[in-house]
C-alpha cells in the first residue's frame, strides 16, 4: 500500500487577492491591491470596523489580521481599504475548489479558501507528487489569477503546518523525517490548535518551542491542559491519523451572531436584531431538511461580558415563529439592562424527526399554518432573492436576515 500523501492548499490573503484579480480581469484596474498597502475591511463607522485581509506591504507596517482598522490607519495612512464581497468570495472559492477536484480523487474543503487533498496513489499519474504540487500551484496561479501555498505531508496536521511556512505562492514539504529541523525549532505558538491561552501556559512550563513540548512528559501537560495537553503533544510529535472527508460532515448546530453598529439598550430593538438572526437560521435549517430541540441564546454586553442561557423543546421544530418565541423567552429571562454589543442564536440536538408532539396547549392548526408560512417564504426568496419578501417590521431598513456570508453560501448551495 502506497505512503499517504496528502496537500493542505490554502490560497494566500484570499479575500483581497480575489478582490484583486477581480478589480484587474473584470474592471481593468491598473492597480492590484496585493502590490500596494490594502486591507478588506468592514465599515468604519460601525463596529465590523476591522481588518479581515491584508497585503505584504501592509503587512510590513505592522497591520495585522483582525484589528480594528482605525488601528490599522495610525499604522499605514495611505491604507487603501475596500470593503468584503461575499458573494465574490464564494464565487471565487467555487472556481478554487472545482480545480482541486480535477486532479485529486479526494478533496476536503475546511473553509472557503482552504482544502486538503488527498493524493495517495496518484504518482503513476502525475509523477513525483511534490513537484505536482508545483503544477498544481501554478494551474491555480495561470488560471484563476491568484496564489496559493501547498503544504506536502503522510498526513493532515503536517500538510497543514507545512503550509504556513514562507509564503507567499510556495510549495513546502514537512514530512516525518522533517519534523525535526523544520517544525521543532518554531514558536509553540505555532503549532495548530495551540491557542495564546495555552502558549501561555506552556511558556509558564518552560516551553518554548515545539520541540520542547514534543519532549515534554504527556502526563505533565495532562495535568495542567487536561485532554488538550495530550492532543498538542500528539501534533507536536507530528502524530495524526485523520482521513481526508471527501463530503462534509454533517452539521452538529446552526446558529448566527452579530455585532451591532451601536451599543443596544432596549428590548424592542435587540429583539428585532434576534428575529433577523433567527429568520436566518430557520431557513439553514429547513434548507438542510433539518429541526432541532434546543435553542440558547447569547448576549455579549458592551465591557465584553458573555452571558448566554438556553433551553431544551418538547419536539423539535425548523418553524421560524417557534424558534423566535423561545428565543425573546430566552432574552427576557438572560438580560440585565446592559448595553448590548453583540447577539446571538444557536440551535441544536438536530434531527429529522416528521412527527410533532404537541402538548394540550399546542394548536396543531396553527403550527401547520406556520409551517406552510415558511415554506411558501422560502420558496420566494429561493426564486427571487432574499429580499424578494421580508417581514413589516424591517421596513424601516433594518437588515432582515443578518448572516454575513451564510447568504451568499446558501446562494452558492442552491446553484450546486
Amino acid at each position: 500500500m502506497p505512503q499517504r500523501t496528502i496537500f493542505h492548499v490554502d490560497v494566500n490573503s484570499a479575500f483581497l487577492s480575489w478582490k484583486a484579480v477581480y478589480q484587474i480581469r473584470e474592471q481593468g484596474s491598473l492597480v492590484d491591491l496585493r502590490e500596494i498597502p490594502s486591507a478588506i475591511g468592514g465599515d468604519e463607522h460601525k463596529r465590523h470596523g476591522i481588518v479581515l485581509a491584508k497585503s505584504i506591504p501592509a503587512r510590513k507596517y505592522g497591520v495585522r489580521t483582525g484589528e480594528p482598522l482605525l488601528f490599522a490607519r495610525q499604522k499605514c495612512p495611505e491604507l487603501v481599504v475596500v470593503p468584503p464581497d461575499f458573494p465574490l468570495y464564494v464565487k471565487c472559492s467555487k472556481a478554487f475548489i472545482d480545480v482541486l477536484l480535477r486532479f485529486a480523487p479526494a478533496v476536503e474543503q475546511v473553509s472557503i479558501d482552504e482544502a486538503f487533498c488527498d493524493m495517495t496513489g496518484t504518482k503513476r499519474l502525475y509523477g513525483p507528487l511534490t513537484e505536482f504540487a508545483v503544477r498544481l500551484k501554478d494551474t491555480i496561479q495561470g488560471e484563476l489569477g491568484f496564489t496559493v501555498n501547498i503544504g506536502v505531508s503522510s498526513n493532515k496536521l503536517l500538510a497543514k503546518m507545512a503550509s504556513d511556512f514562507e509564503k507567499p505562492n510556495r510549495v513546502h514539504t514537512l514530512f516525518p523525517e522533517e519534523i525535526q529541523t523544520k517544525m521543532w525549532p518554531l514558536p509553540v505558538g505555532k503549532l495548530y490548535l495551540v491557542g495564546e491561552s495555552a502558549e501561555k501556559k506552556l511558556r509558564s512550563l518552560g516551553i518554548h518551542t515545539i520541540g520542547d513540548l514534543a519532549n515534554t512528559d504527556p502526563s505533565v501537560l495532562h495535568s495542567h491542559l487536561k485532554k488538550h495537553g495530550e492532543t498538542i503533544w500528539r501534533y507536536a510529535n507530528g502524530l495524526d491519523d485523520s482521513p481526508v472527508l471527501a463530503e462534509p460532515e454533517e452539521t452538529k448546530c446552526y446558529g448566527n451572531s452579530t455585532t451591532l453598529s451601536h451599543d443596544v439598550t432596549n428590548a424592542e430593538e435587540a429583539k428585532q436584531v434576534l428575529l433577523s438572526l433567527t429568520e436566518t437560521v430557520a431557513a439553514r435549517l429547513r434548507a438542510d431538511s433539518k429541526k432541532a430541540s434546543r435553542i440558547s441564546v447569547s448576549i455579549l454586553s458592551s465591557d465584553f461580558v458573555t452571558s448566554s442561557h438556553q433551553v431544551t423543546l418538547d419536539s423539535p421544530t425548523d418553524v421560524t415563529a417557534e424558534i423566535y418565541e423561545e428565543v425573546c423567552s430566552l432574552f427576557d429571562q438572560l438580560w440585565g439592562r446592559q448595553a448590548i454589543r453583540l447577539l446571538s442564536v444557536q440551535t441544536s440536538r438536530l434531527c429529522e424527526e416528521e412527527i410533532h408532539q404537541y402538548s394540550l396547549f399546542d394548536s396543531p392548526e396553527k403550527r401547520e399554518k406556520l409551517a406552510k408560512l415558511d415554506d411558501a417564504v422560502d420558496g420566494i426568496r429561493s426564486r427571487f432573492g432574499e429580499d424578494a419578501v421580508k417581514r413589516a417590521c424591517f421596513l424601516d431598513g433594518t437588515r432582515h436576515m443578518t448572516g454575513g456570508l451564510n447568504a451568499a453560501k446558501r446562494n452558492l448551495k442552491k446553484e450546486r
